[in-house]
C-alpha cells in the first residue's frame, strides 16, 4: 500500500472513531443529566415552577421539549444540532451558543496558557533532575515538587487569594479583567496570574516527575554506554539523544493530558469566579440547563478527543517504530486470519 493510500486510511479511521466517540458521550450526557434528580422548570420558572398547575407544567414541559420520552427527546435534539440550533438555555433565556461564546475564548485562554506553561517547565525540571540524578538540586526538586503535586487546587486558590489579594493586595481575587477594562490587556494578564500559577503547579511536578524517569530510563540504555564512548559528552548525549528519543512520549502525554489539565482549570475558575466554562458548566450542572449542559460536554469532548487523535499522528510522524510496530500487528492478526 502506497504511503498516500495508508494515510488516507488513516485519518478515515481516525474521523470514524472520532465521530463514534462524540456520538456516545452525547448519548451518555443526554441519559445522565435528563435522570439526574431535580426539576428542570425552577431553572427556568424560578419559583414560579412550583405553584405551576398540572395543565401548566404540561405545557411548559411541551415548549421546552421535555415531554417525550428520552429516546424522542435525543432525537429532536440530534436533528436541530444538525441545523444548528442547539437550543436555548434554561437559566440565560439565551441562544445557547451566544452565552458560550465569550465564556469558552476565557477558558481557551486561560486553559490553553496553563497548558503549554505546565509541559514547558515540566520538560525543563525533568531535564534538569534526569542531568543531576541523585544529586542536590534532583533531591529538593524532588522533594518540593511532592509536596506541591498534593495540594488540592482549590486549597491553593484560597492560600494564594489570601496572601496575594487579602493581605497584600497585590493582585484581584477574582474575574477576568476590571470593572470597564474588558480591552485592557494589562487587566486581563494580572487576573490570570493566580489562576495560571494554580494551574501550572498543581500539575508541574506530575509530569515533570514522569519526564525525569523517562530520561532516566533512555540514560541506562545500551546505546547511551555506546555514545559516551565515543567521546561525547554527559550533555550531548543528555539532548542529541534521550531528549529526543523521549519526544514521541512526550508528545503523546500532552496529548491524552488535556482532559486532566481542564478538570483543574474549572476548578480554578470556580474558586476565583472567573467567567468560563469552569463555571458556566457548574451552574448548568446545578440548575438543569440541559441545552447548555449538552453543548459545553460535547465541545471539551471534541477538543479532548481531537488532542488524542493529533497527538497519535504527531508521534507517528516523529517515531516511525509506532507506525512500524501498528503494521506489524496488523499483519500479525491478517495471516492468522488467513491460516
Amino acid at each position: 500500500m502506497s504511503r498516500k493510500k495508508q494515510l488516507i486510511k488513516t485519518i478515515i479511521k481516525k474521523l470514524i472513531i472520532f465521530v463514534i466517540s462524540i456520538f456516545a458521550l452525547s448519548v451518555i450526557v443526554f441519559a445522565m443529566s435528563r435522570v439526574a434528580p431535580g426539576d428542570p422548570l425552577v431553572s427556568y420558572y424560578g419559583d414560579r415552577a412550583e405553584r405551576m398547575s398540572t395543565e401548566e407544567r404540561a405545557h411548559a414541559m411541551h415548549r421546552l421539549g421535555l415531554d417525550g420520552s428520552l429516546p424522542k427527546q435525543y432525537v429532536s435534539w440530534l436533528e436541530n444540532a444538525f441545523k444548528g440550533d442547539f437550543g436555548e438555555s434554561f437559566k440565560y433565556k439565551q441562544d445557547v451558543l451566544e452565552v458560550i461564546g465569550g465564556r469558552l475564548v476565557n477558558t481557551l485562554i486561560l486553559g490553553g496558557i496553563g497548558f503549554v506553561l505546565t509541559f514547558f517547565f515540566a520538560l525543563l525540571l525533568g531535564i534538569l533532575c534526569a542531568f543531576f540524578e541523585g544529586g542536590f538540586i534532583d533531591t529538593v526538586i524532588c522533594k518540593i515538587g511532592t509536596v506541591t503535586s498534593c495540594i488540592p487546587e482549590f486549597w491553593l486558590s484560597l492560600v494564594f487569594i489570601l496572601i496575594f489579594s487579602v493581605t497584600f493586595h497585590l493582585l484581584p481575587s477574582s474575574g477576568a479583567f476590571g470593572i470597564g477594562e474588558a480591552d485592557s490587556v494589562l487587566s486581563r494578564i494580572t487576573h490570570m496570574i493566580l489562576p495560571l500559577a494554580v494551574i501550572v503547579l498543581s500539575h508541574l511536578w506530575y509530569y515533570a516527575y514522569m519526564f525525569r524517569n523517562k530520561l532516566l530510563d533512555e540514560k541506562r540504555k545500551d546505546y547511551v554506554l555506546f555514545a559516551r564512548s565515543t567521546g561525547l559528552t554527559k550533555r550531548q548525549v543528555m539532548f542529541r539523544h534521550c531528549v529526543r528519543n523521549m519526544l514521541p512520549a512526550y508528545i503523546s502525554i500532552m496529548a491524552i493530558s488535556l482532559n486532566h489539565v481542564l478538570e483543574g482549570t474549572y476548578i480554578v475558575e470556580m474558586v476565583y469566579s472567573y467567567p468560563g466554562i469552569g463555571t458556566l458548566s457548574f451552574e448548568s450542572a446545578k440548575y438543569h440547563d440541559y441545552n447548555m449542559l449538552m453543548v459545553l460536554v460535547v465541545i471539551m469532548g471534541v477538543i479532548v478527543i481531537l488532542g488524542n487523535i493529533i497527538g497519535q499522528i504527531i508521534s507517528e510522524n516523529i517515531d516511525h517504530r509506532i507506525k512500524e510496530t501498528v503494521v506489524f500487528e496488523d499483519t500479525e492478526v491478517l495471516a492468522d486470519e488467513k491460516a
